[in-house]
């Protein structure tokens, strides 16, 4: 078996070039910041040590970085120990590590921040109003492109159809995806132009949601949506960078530091290299390889990378299971609750799931396989089983910290199983406060013991990484924050919290957005905290989270973020 830890350089097209490039630049950049920084004056959190429950919180205030680098932390005075250092007066406000999004999508955030937004309209008239107006307002788009819309905080609860649209918009194709990127809407063009008919079958691991007389109604459940999304006009190498640009201001803007952007293309890699390479990548990147990118097995074949100054490494790799419970395209065991004809949809056949944990384990990549329901993640857990079962060596596989993303709806039975595995469930606090009004009507009431189960799993030890699924949910992580150890959405309803046994406290879940989230990412030694000798990624706040009531963490505001001693955004009110 291959170490985890394997690393080579990537042999791509002008990749040597751009490699040396930007290890030049990195010593140029070194070599002008040798003087020390002293930032006083505040009152700082971190943890040390191990991540999980050994973990250690502290506070200080105190912080010296030089070149980059924490080299001194406390609560006394230390400028005679640094006379020359350049004196920072941060007037009382109070620091923290930059926080870690386990699992956002930053190109999907910055197409989106160029589309047409839908998300939190509550009802059916107010969002295609919204859609047409967009409309009016740019004739020169092709397609009319947007997200957001959920039909569960409308009054019918009931999904939209293409008339809607058809009504306000029938020259140009509409396509507007659900909130939660499993389900698209889209009028009577654009499913034309697809080819969408009454005969049309449903494609594997997809579903086309069809009227009373078999005609499809405009809406698409994951990989019927790729049925319309294959005749959009492809994005362009500008359009790409254009977007993860807008979205690394607006996440910068946020307090996060780091980013394990959950799927990414080849093309969206050599975007990544290349905005490295220039200087122009601020934010740090861990790039999940698409598990369905048609380069999967050469980018596996190049290694794991990592660069040298921690800003973009790739290593882990996106696998798909299902699709979401707010679609009902969550794969259950049983049928849903509300739909007792509905099992959801498996988006990865069965039997490719073991060809894929397998080729992505002996390559040493980590594993980041993507389970709402029940079936996929104990499908999950059988396979990683598998793998400990076929290789003498193992015991466990913690060396190799693989993940569940959203490890949403899981059998109580099974939970344990991810700690006797070694297996981290990477989790979004927001997701059980947006989906708690029809996550029970989903499931049932003995099924949603098992769902958003963070108390069940930090109590077995295992290490929670957190993060939002942007821009499935908003980037802010103070609202995942707020949600993890409340319970309750920003209006704090419901009043105790909703299945606040669940609950963390507010050290687990800053630990879940910091230590554990780096530990998840093969990152704890350099990020994660303010220890010496790691890299000085910090934000400043407004307000210090350990004063306030729980119900207003969410309006906490980062002032300023830092990454690797360098200021990359500043908002002084």
């Amino acid at each position: 078996m291959q170490s985890i830890t394997r690393t080579k350089t990537l042999s791509m097209k002008n990749w040597h070039l751009i490699t040396y490039t930007g290890a030049l630049l990195g010593l140029l950049l070194s070599s002008s910041a040798m003087a020390a920084d002293l930032y006083h004056n505040f009152t700082g959190y971190t943890f040390s040590g191990k991540p999980g429950a050994e973990a250690q919180f502290s506070s200080f205030s105190v912080l010296v970085v030089e070149d980059g680098k924490v080299v001194a932390k406390g609560d006394k005075d230390l400028k005679q120990d640094y006379p020359e250092a350049t004196l920072h007066n941060l007037y009382g406000r109070t620091l923290l590590p930059g926080l870690i999004d386990s699992h956002g999508h930053i190109q999907t955030l910055g197409e989106n921040l160029m589309q047409v937004d839908l998300r939190g309209i509550n009802n059916r008239t107010a969002t295609v109003a919204k859609v047409a107006n967009y409309a009016d307002s740019h004739h020169e788009l092709e397609w009319v492109i947007g997200r957001g819309w959920n039909q569960e905080i409308w009054p019918t609860r009931e999904y939209p159809n293409r008339q809607d649209l058809d009504d306000v918009i029938s020259d140009r194709p509409v396509w507007l995806t659900r909130v939660d990127a499993h389900a698209g809407w889209a009028n009577s063009k654009a499913l034309q132009l697809a080819g969408i008919t009454a005969d049309t079958e449903d494609p594997d691991g997809g579903q086309i949601i069809r009227d009373a007389d078999g005609e499809p109604t405009g809406i698409l459940i994951d990989a019927a949506m790729q049925l319309v999304q294959d005749i959009m006009p492809a994005i362009t190498d500008e359009q790409r960078a254009e977007a993860v640009k807008l979205a690394q201001d607006h996440i910068l803007q946020l307090g996060i530091t780091h980013v394990l952007d959950a799927g990414v293309s080849a093309k969206g890699l050599e975007n990544f290299r290349q905005m490295h390479a220039e200087g122009t990548l601020n934010l740090r990147v861990n790039a999940m390889i698409s598990g369905s990118d048609p380069a999967l097995t050469e980018l596996l074949a190049e290694g794991v990378y990592r660069s040298e100054d921690d800003i973009l490494r790739i290593g882990n790799v996106k696998l798909y299971g299902d699709g979401a419970l707010g679609s009902r395209g969550a794969r259950l065991i049983e049928p849903y609750t509300d739909d007792e004809e509905n099992l959801g949809l498996l988006i990865t056949p069965e039997e490719q799931v073991a060809k894929l944990f397998r080729e992505v384990h002996e390559a040493g990549f980590q594993i980041s396989y993507h389970a709402i329901g029940d079936y996929p993640n104990r499908l999950a857990l059988d396979e990683f089983e598998k793998i400990t079962a076929n290789d003498d060596e193992l015991t466990d596989l913690s060396a190799f910290r693989h993940r569940i993303e959203h490890a949403q709806i899981v059998q109580v039975k099974d939970i344990p199983r991810f700690k006797t595995l070694g297996i981290i469930p990477s989790m979004q606090p927001t997701h059980a406060t947006s989906d708690m009004n029809m996550a029970e009507d989903r499931v049932g009431n003995e099924r949603i013991a098992g769902a958003y189960a963070w108390r069940s799993f930090l109590d077995q030890g295992s290490i929670i990484a957190a993060g939002s699924d942007f821009p499935v949910e908003l980037t802010n992580p103070f609202y995942g924050l707020h949600a993890a150890v409340t319970r309750q959405d920003r209006n704090n309803d419901p009043v105790e919290g909703w299945y606040p046994d669940q609950a963390m406290t507010f050290a687990e879940a800053l630990r879940s957005f910091t230590l554990d989230a780096a530990y998840a990412a093969f990152m704890d030694d350099s990020i994660g905290t303010l220890e010496e000798g790691k890299w000085a990624d910090f934000i400043v706040l407004d307000k210090d989270p350990m004063k306030l009531e729980s119900k207003d963490l969410w309006r906490i505001k980062v002032l300023s973020t830092y990454i690797a001693g360098e200021r990359v955004h500043h908002s002084p009110k």
